[in-house]
């Protein structure tokens, strides 16, 4: 193209994956403010840990967020993608207490909190945010100006704002109640943060004497040690067993403690004896029916994971050093009735890995039940649009049956609880500032709560607090509500819920229209993708091997409406040995890197400024023009529709579709007919179409593809300074033309005839065959007629025969379509004895070999010893035998 430099031959994405990103930014096109006019659209992202780096998950998560965005953006709205990370309390301290011990062997209690928190502050300035320079490797156009910290100053205010008023409205006190203690970290951790992992253990069956002329007692425990903190015994009320012994006393072996038996519907007659040991302080249901029946609560396992003096004997030991002691001082006496090899879901703190204690504790709660009345209404009336719908459906039913939430954490990173207590007259004082005096009795000695708040009370205000809240900005006016909340469905109870609410209480209105539940990504195989099983993907590889885009791409291609992706990486050792779709979508980005070069060539003789080459191509009569030209228009619906209800697989897998199949392998071969021809109206005619559509399916491409599809972009006539803020494509319904596309499919379906008869007959590439077809529809000769220089050169054709009245010549290849016959004659162009020959011993060989798989699957033997994935490979290779075998037979059939 005149004025152009040339494509290079091969696509080098880190040739330009670097230089567009910095280019965009510069241009400062993330900012909403690069347009003046226009419907706003604003996304808040999750936000990632601090300690984070980027994997599948959030690879995938982002690949949507910026297709939408710069979806978005190419339709005329100013957009706000809104980047931003959370200080990830536990998980960060976890990261510099691991340092402390490392290099100085000490813990965070040997230099106080004060220099820990200095510490945890340096560390996150040289190690944190790697993620989120991850996420513009990835190509993600968010507003870095803009970017967040769950604690950054203003971000601080926010939170402690919030408590205040939760308080000042009772919402928020001080009680106890069970919680989820890790004896490793030593804080209190939220339901999200366990971990339920499958272990192989044990099942003890114990006897409980009876007294006092009460029965003995058989209960069953996978925790034997916690049987020393047993305050009753419980048994369904209606379980005829066990009714005359509600009321009753057993004696607590070991401890020599009677304690009694109540009646209660948790216990199920259905399990075991039907009776169940109750240890109010170790275990979440235990607690709830020690309540119900005013049981005792002993705590018999410490936070540091070790026995306490309630243990008796055995205080001191560690939990699993006790419960050996505990079974072996149970057989000793006679008391275990049997032990049963037992598999159970075991609670882990998914940081450390710790087993969590159930323990009930004096903690800051968030009483749930007003913010939960006040939200219902918005979940019920669809206020809020989920896709897929179902989760909003579970939404409601989470928020119906809410408990309180334990917002405090005995940790020092974080939010630190705006509790002080006055130490001479014990009054409280909740304010987000720090009080100079008691406002009870004017004295300065005052005491701040030492434990900071859950990571999930801040991140609940991330859509209004990181657009200006408390305070009323332009921001927080024009972006909000936002108009999207993508994330996973993990956590759609324990943040997006409590967002609507943390909304809903203080700017009065929803955070988000939107909540968009993207899928989870798994091994090929169904499992968790995990790095402690050695099967976590590292997308920062795949972008090294294969490029930001197409591990964008790869996907985008899966995500459908299934709630699980299984992708396909080969991954050993957490080692990525290869993936084949994302090696596929690396084809594509070189399909249409190739393809643009080609159309670049041919182009010589065009100004790059010549924008008539983007006007609509009108009056083209050309079949194969008009062919493509009513593809693009329908893909451009297609790609526009599917965005449109979030459908990134299907937007995907048709531009994908549109430009291999029909552009490339296609439109570009037929349009070298007239390329090469004398006719310099055809040339033009043809250069026109194939800029004209080439660059609309940049523009298609670019909100997936952005590095390749603005490379490219730019080589081409266009208007406007960039591709990511051109103007997204329109359909244009006058271009559908049904009946190209009809005539066009009969050429395809002959040209594919033929190419299949060279391929099975192994017609040298070089040589050019004779065609001839009989037809009988006036209407498919007249078409393949007309049509007749794009056959000759699609399907290597030398002469071409077409008629009612055409004849079988001898020695020739057939192919039968609706109402014409295709006959390819072999003579002259293979060696008819040698290809006979060919085929008679490739089929002696199959023939040989289905001898041999028959017997051995009539083999009852092999049937029954082998592995059932070995049986079921041989009946395939026999099937894929027989298959090849009729091929032959009917090779050889055509030569004879």
């Amino acid at each position: 193209m005149s004025g152009q430099e040339m494509l290079a031959k091969t696509y080098d994405p880190k040739a330009v994956e670097e230089k567009w990103y910095e280019f965009w930014e510069e241009k400062g096109y993330f900012k909403p403010e690069y347009r003046t006019d226009g419907p706003t659209f604003c996304v808040t992202i999750p936000p990632p840990n601090v300690t984070g780096e980027l994997h599948i998950g959030h690879a995938l998560q982002h690949a949507i967020h910026d297709v939408i965005i710069r979806w978005k953006r190419m339709q005329g709205h100013r957009t706000l993608c809104l980047p931003g990370t959370d200080h990830a309390g536990i998980g960060t301290q976890m990261k510099v207490e691991e340092q402390l011990a490392e290099e100085e062997g000490k813990t965070r209690h040997d230099i106080g909190r004060e220099e820990m928190l200095e510490r945890i502050w340096a560390w996150k300035e040289k190690y944190g945010n790697t993620i989120l320079r991850q996420l513009r490797d990835m190509g993600c156009s968010y507003d870095w100006s803009r970017e967040r910290y769950t604690m950054d100053e203003g971000y601080v205010r926010a939170v402690l704002e919030t408590f205040v008023r939760f308080y000042e409205k009772g919402w928020i006190y001080r009680g106890k109640r069970m919680v989820n203690w890790c004896p490793q970290c030593g804080t209190v951790i939220s339901d999200l943060e366990v971990e339920e992992t499958e272990l192989n253990g044990h099942l003890w069956h114990l006897k409980y004497p009876g007294v006092d002329g009460g029965p003995d007692v058989v209960v069953a425990t996978t925790r034997p040690e916690t049987m020393l903190g047993d305050t009753g015994v419980a048994v369904h009320p209606q379980d005829e067993r066990w009714q005359s012994a509600i009321g009753g006393k057993v004696m607590l072996p070991l401890m020599d403690r009677p304690i009694p038996i109540v009646g209660d519907e948790y216990a199920d007659p259905e399990m075991g004896s039907g009776a169940v040991k109750v240890t109010p302080s170790h275990d979440p249901n235990d607690y709830e029916l020690g309540l119900r029946h005013d049981l005792p609560e002993i705590q018999v396992i410490g936070f540091e994971g070790a026995m306490t003096e309630a243990a008796g004997r055995f205080a001191g030991l560690d939990r699993y050093d006790c419960r050996k002691a505990v079974v072996e001082a149970l057989e000793a006496e006679g008391l275990v009735e049997k032990i049963e090899a037992y598999t159970h879901a075991v609670p882990h703190h998914d940081r450390c890995g710790t087993v969590i204690e159930p323990l009930p504790m004096e903690q800051w709660f968030v009483a749930m039940k007003d913010l939960a009345e006040q939200t219902l209404p918005t979940l019920r009336q669809a206020n809020i649009q989920y896709v897929p719908n179902r989760f909003r459906e579970y939404s409601i039913d989470w928020t119906e049956n809410i408990r309180d939430w334990c917002i405090s954490r005995q940790i020092w990173w974080g939010h630190r609880i705006p509790v002080w207590t006055c130490q001479e007259c014990q009054e409280l004082i909740v304010q987000a500032s720090t009080p100079e005096a008691c406002t009870a009795c004017g004295s300065d000695n005052l005491e701040q709560d030492p434990d900071v708040l859950d990571t999930w009370f801040s991140s609940a205000l991330w859509p209004f607090a990181t657009l200006g809240w408390p305070d009323q900005t332009e921001d927080l006016r024009m972006f909000h509500p936002t108009d999207l909340m993508i994330t996973d469905r993990g956590i759609l109870y324990l943040w997006v819920i409590r967002m609507i609410m943390t909304a809903l209480e203080f700017v009065d209105e929803i955070p988000f229209q939107t909540v968009l539940v993207h899928p989870t990504v798994q091994t090929r195989d169904g499992k968790r993708m995990s790095k402690s099983l050695g099967t976590g993907i590292d997308p920062r590889e795949l972008i090294e091997r294969y490029g930001a885009d197409a591990t964008r791409l790869s996907v985008l291609y899966q995500c459908g409406s299934s709630q699980d992706i299984r992708f396909d990486a080969d991954v050993k050792d957490n080692q990525l040995q290869g993936s084949p779709i994302t090696e596929m979508c690396r084809n594509f980005c070189n399909k249409i890197w190739n393809a643009s070069r080609f159309v670049q060539m041919h182009l010589e003789d065009r100004d790059v400024t010549d924008e008539t080459l983007l006007l609509q191509p009108e009056g083209v009569e050309d079949l194969s023009d008009r062919w493509i030209l009513s593809l693009y228009h329908k893909t451009v619906r297609q790609v526009t529709e599917a965005l449109d209800v979030y459908r990134f697989d299907e937007a995907a897998r048709t531009l994908y579709d549109f430009v291999w199949s029909a552009y490339c392998d296609w439109y570009l071969e037929m349009a070298k007919v007239r390329l090469n021809g004398e006719d310099a109206d055809a040339r033009h005619t043809v250069q026109h179409v194939l800029v004209y559509v080439i660059e609309g399916v940049l523009r298609l491409l670019h909100p997936m593809i952005p590095f390749i599809s603005e490379e490219l972009w730019q080589r081409f006539p266009h208007r406007g300074e960039a591709l990511i803020v051109a103007d997204w494509p329109e359909a244009d319904e006058r271009f559908f033309d049904q009946a190209a596309e009809q005539d066009m499919a009969l050429i395809q379906d002959v040209v594919g005839a033929v190419r299949n008869i060279r391929g099975t007959m192994r017609v040298p590439p070089g040589k050019r065959a004779d065609l001839s077809v009989k037809v009988t529809s006036e209407t498919a000769r007249q078409v393949l007629t007309d049509a007749q220089a794009y056959v000759c050169g699609l399907a290597r054709v030398d002469r071409f025969q077409i008629g009612a009245d055409v004849g079988r010549p001898p020695a020739s290849a057939s192919a039968v379509l609706s109402d014409l016959e295709i006959y390819v004659p072999l003579e002259g162009l293979i060696d008819l004895d040698v290809e006979r020959q060919r085929l008679e011993k490739e089929m002696g060989g199959l023939e040989k070999a289905l001898v041999g798989l028959e017997k051995k699957l009539s083999n009852e033997g092999f049937l029954n010893n082998a592995p059932a994935d070995v049986v079921e490979n041989e009946k395939q290779r026999q099937e894929e035998y027989q298959t090849t075998l009729e091929k032959l037979k009917e090779s050889l059939a055509v030569l004879s």
